[in-house]
Formats: C-alpha cells, sequence, structure tokens
C-alpha cells in the first residue's frame, strides 16, 4: 500500500504540472488562459503565436507522463509487486487525470493528449507509435487537430490491447481503455463543432465575429 500510494502521488504531482501556463507566463507575460481556446495545451500555445513554447509544451507533457509511469515502474520492481504493470497502468491514470483536472490552475486543465501518448509510450511503446502514426497521417489530411486527436485516441482501444506484453488484469485493461476514453469525452465540444462544420483547422486564422 505505501508503495501504491507514493507511486500515485508522483504521478499526480508530475501531471499536474501546467507546463503551458508556466512557459507562457514566463517568457510571454501572458496567461494562455486567457488566449485562444483558453487550454493549457500545446496547440493554442502555438496558435497565440508561440511555436518554440508550443512545441516545448508538447514535449514537456509528454514526458511527464512517460516519467509518471517509469517512476511508478521503478517504485513496484523495488516493492517486489507481483503485477507491476498494473501500478504503472494506475500511475498512468493519474498522471492524465492530473494534467487534466491540476490542483494549480483550480482542476481546470487540458485535454490530456500529449499526456496520455506520453503514458502508453512508457506501458505500450509500439501501441503509442501506431496511434501517433494515425494522429499524423490524418492531421495532414484534414489539418485538424481535434479530430485527429480523437480519431488516434479511439485508435488505441484496438492497438493497445494487441501490442500489451501479456495477459492484464482487469484493472489494468480498465485503466487502458479508460485513458482514450476520457481524452474523446474531454473533447465534446470539439465533436460538437465537428458534427457542426465548424471546427478550427491548423493554421487557419478563425473569422471574426
Amino acid at each position: 500500500m505505501p508503495t501504491y500510494v507514493t507511486a500515485l502521488s508522483i504521478a499526480y504531482l508530475l501531471g499536474s504540472i501546467p507546463f503551458g501556463y508556466i512557459l507562457v507566463r514566463c517568457f510571454q507575460k501572458q496567461d494562455i488562459r486567457t488566449t485562444g481556446s483558453g487550454n493549457i495545451g500545446a496547440t493554442n500555445v502555438i496558435r497565440s503565436g508561440a511555436r518554440g513554447l508550443g512545441i516545448a509544451t508538447l514535449l514537456l507533457d509528454l514526458l511527464k507522463g512517460t516519467f509518471a509511469v517509469l517512476i511508478a515502474k521503478h517504485l513496484a520492481l523495488r516493492a517486489g509487486l507481483p503485477d507491476p504493470f498494473q501500478l504503472m497502468v494506475l500511475a498512468a491514470v493519474v498522471a492524465v487525470v492530473a494534467h487534466i483536472y491540476p490542483i494549480w490552475l483550480g482542476f481546470k486543465g487540458g485535454k490530456g493528449v500529449a499526456t496520455a501518448l506520453g503514458v502508453f509510450f512508457a506501458l505500450v511503446p509500439w501501441a503509442a507509435l501506431s496511434i501517433l502514426a494515425v494522429f499524423i497521417v490524418l492531421f495532414l489530411i484534414t489539418r485538424i487537430v481535434s479530430l485527429s486527436s480523437i480519431v488516434g485516441a479511439a485508435s488505441f482501444f484496438f492497438f493497445g490491447p494487441w501490442f500489451a506484453h501479456g495477459p492484464l488484469s482487469h484493472l489494468s485493461l480498465a485503466g487502458l481503455l479508460f485513458i482514450p476514453a476520457l481524452v474523446i469525452v474531454k473533447h465534446h465540444q470539439n465533436i460538437g463543432r465537428l458534427l457542426k462544420g465548424t471546427e478550427h483547422k491548423f493554421g487557419k486564422k478563425k473569422a471574426t465575429a
């Protein structure tokens, strides 16, 4: 139990670091939440005109998810837990939830796409590469980040269990499937705009009212 508490606490603290908010605040003296969509993720940071900060946000949000899972793995192995992968999955879930609901920003964060990809790289790297490929191909075709993210997340329902090593506990499988489901749910407003045909394309300025 102490190992679980420690690993999940670290996962939450790592996952809740709002890198997009911090970078824009430090380098541009602005609150990214007042710009564009108000999201703290890489896409909104890039749309604010800070391409370099957006790329840095993407990498840092991805890496915090990866490190949260790797730390959980280290703690699980050191404690001799019979199923280290289960703790890794739980840490992954907590890290993604923390990014979406960070304590530092009143539990209002991003949509979890980059952090989810980061935890998948630590859990099932081949599945992560597969959904990244789906994202890239769809983005190049549509130039719509939200659609690419939603379809990429949905593709994990196939790639995740397929590339997972060995039999999974019910808790591990549930955790793996919960992450992409949460990412998709957090895009509910985007889904509404996609159905209406009004979703914004990356690199294209929104029309002013």
